[in-house]
């Protein structure tokens, strides 16, 4: 396979061994790996967010990890921006960008384009989000069918943060968020893209969460967290939506013991990956879906 003029996208749910399939395919193929997380790009919380070691950093020259303060807003539209200049400077050294990550909105960006939509007020949004809380998933989706039709093919009725941002958009802009759909090009030709999924069975994927969880608090976890609250971040800020923040400083506390709070993030972190495969399925029918045991007869393929 001539992979010369190639991206490869790797995705898939947390702890389903994106990042080491990526280091092996980099290694074999003369690649570098950016950066496609949402939450690995931001400097203080690395134990949290599971950003690659420093050993995984040595074999393999890693981008956009660690690099953006909490403190800082950080938008898919500035992910979008870096990552183009990434993926240039590495195809300038004839080596092959390989982007690897969880934050689905990040790879449809790249491949689609990303969807301008005009500043929606934050004090709007949140009355949007409040409604939703109120009246339930379900009876909020049949309001926003009633306020916009066109978007009952393209949501599911269970994807909440999809259907709160098409309700908000349709609200405040008066045009359906298909509309806005219809106007948004793709920055690269679709052609370039080689476009990997990787999907691990249930229990073993609950099972890798666990170890995972068991991992952070080995290597400082509780202590990430203290240091993050000395800073002082803004609630609206994304960062403070990492998962293990809010769990590990009830634990501080003293409202949880250990072992209720790796529980609780363990909780999260199932649903989080439960609401990542939901976006795979409805946004990622085209990726090559491979399963663990599978991940070496596919890099056999690019030898």
């Amino acid at each position: 396979m001539d992979i010369r003029s190639k991206i490869i996208l790797i995705s898939g749910p947390t702890a389903s061994g994106k990042t080491q399939f990526a280091i092996k395919l980099a290694r074999q193929i003369n690649g570098e790996i950016i950066n496609a997380d949402s939450m690995q790009v931001y400097k203080q919380l690395k134990i949290l967010t599971a950003r690659p070691s420093k050993k995984e950093e040595k074999i393999i020259k890693h981008h956009l990890y660690g690099f953006q303060s909490v403190k800082k807003k950080f938008s898919t539209g500035t992910w979008l921006k870096e990552v183009q200049k990434k993926i240039k400077q590495i195809q300038k050294k004839n080596k092959i960008p390989i982007l690897v990550g969880g934050t689905g909105l990040y790879f449809k960006a790249l491949t689609e384009g990303l969807v301008k939509i005009p500043n929606i007020p934050i004090v709007f949004r949140n009355k949007i989000r409040k409604l939703q809380n109120k009246i339930g998933q379900k009876n909020f989706y049949k309001k926003l069918i009633d306020l916009d039709k066109y978007v009952k093919n393209i949501i599911d009725s269970n994807d909440a943060q999809r259907s709160i941002r098409a309700y908000e958009i349709k609200k405040f802009t008066k045009k359906s968020i298909t509309e806005w759909f219809k106007n948004t090009k793709p920055i690269l030709d679709k052609s370039v893209f080689i476009k990997f999924y990787i999907e691990s069975p249930r229990e073993r994927l609950l099972e890798k969460i666990n170890i995972r969880i068991d991992k952070m608090f080995k290597q400082g976890a509780i202590k990430e967290v203290k240091n993050f609250n000395k800073l002082n971040v803004k609630k609206e800020n994304s960062s403070t939506k990492v998962i293990g923040i809010r769990e590990i400083n009830d634990y501080i506390d003293g409202k949880s013991s250990i072992h209720e709070t790796k529980e609780k993030i363990a909780i999260k972190t199932r649903q989080y990956a439960k609401r990542q495969t939901t976006w795979a399925r409805g946004h990622m029918k085209n990726w090559q879906s491979i399963g663990p045991d599978s991940i070496n007869s596919v890099l056999k393929k690019f030898k």
